[in-house]
């Protein structure tokens, strides 16, 4: 009995190694099959949208999927099993995103039958969410997120001011153009301004009057500095949140992509092994 129990547990302990460890050469094999994967499912789903590809390879692109979905589900239930407490990488970020890379085909099961032919469009465009997958193997990406989280605030604040800004141009423009020029409601205004602001210009809506033409003008040019605000304060925090992550895995949760000097893990705050 104590023989089989150690047998699990070494089981267990090298296969949560090669799934949650970069930095041994089957871990390392292990993220790059992974990696490949990922690119063929999402390259599979975007193909698959295109009407010439489905119809003459619709046969391949099922097969394609069922062997890409077999797969995930493999790996979604050996990061359960390995994991100490399965329920925080069930509950954690990525444990969703390796759910709804299985989810779709699995429920095309129960969603059968030609009246429910748009549910299983739907579900099945979920499986673009793969892409997410590949945020777990990107070394800069915990710099990039802490970098948002900590500028969150201004962002906010600088959102609402621009929110504030089409606003009122929008209904300044409803008040100068006359209908004809497509500014038929302070809405509508608003939508240009948002338009305009981002230096887009569609060109559905355009101002006729010599003030409007003034004050779009005026739009467009503060776009390009308002354009740039965001991208600084981002830039910013990335400069001061810049460390070195290593590829340490929380044995409780699996959760990666801690500082090299940190103790304890980001996601679930259980102690980290120490950096080997």
């Amino acid at each position: 009995m104590d023989e089989q129990a150690n047998t699990n547990a070494k089981w267990k302990e090298k296969t949560f190694e090669i799934i949650f460890k970069a930095d041994t050469f089957w871990g390392k094999l292990f993220d790059a099959i992974l990696l490949v994967a990922i690119f063929l499912s999402v390259l599979a789903v975007i193909l698959e949208s295109v009407g010439r590809f489905r119809l003459n390879y619709g046969i391949y692109f099922l097969w394609a999927e069922w062997i890409f979905t077999g797969l995930f589900v493999i790996e979604y239930i050996l990061r359960i099993i390995v994991v100490k407490k399965p329920w925080h990488y069930i509950k954690s970020f990525f444990g969703i995103v390796d759910l709804l890379s299985i989810l779709p085909s699995l429920l095309a099961f129960v969603f059968a039958g030609a009246q429910s032919l748009m549910i299983i469009r739907g579900l099945r465009l979920l499986r673009i969410f793969r892409i997410f997958k590949l945020t777990q193997y990107l070394g800069e990406a915990s710099q990039l997120s802490t970098a948002l989280l900590a500028s969150r605030k201004k962002i906010t604040l600088f959102i609402a001011t621009v929110l504030i800004l089409v606003s009122i141009m929008g209904a300044v423009m409803y008040l100068i153009e006359p209908p004809e020029s497509g500014f038929t409601d302070i809405p509508r205004g608003i939508y240009w301004s948002i338009v305009t602001l981002t230096t887009v210009g569609y060109g559905d809506i355009a101002p006729i009057t010599p003030l409007g033409q003034i004050v779009a003008s005026f739009i467009m040019i503060m776009g390009y500095g308002i354009i740039a605000v965001p991208t600084g304060i981002v830039t910013s925090e990335m400069n001061k949140s810049r460390f070195k992550v290593d590829s340490r895995s929380c044995e409780n949760c699996g959760a990666k992509q801690h500082g090299d000097f940190a103790k304890f893990c980001h996601n679930c705050g259980e102690k980290l092994p120490p950096i080997s």
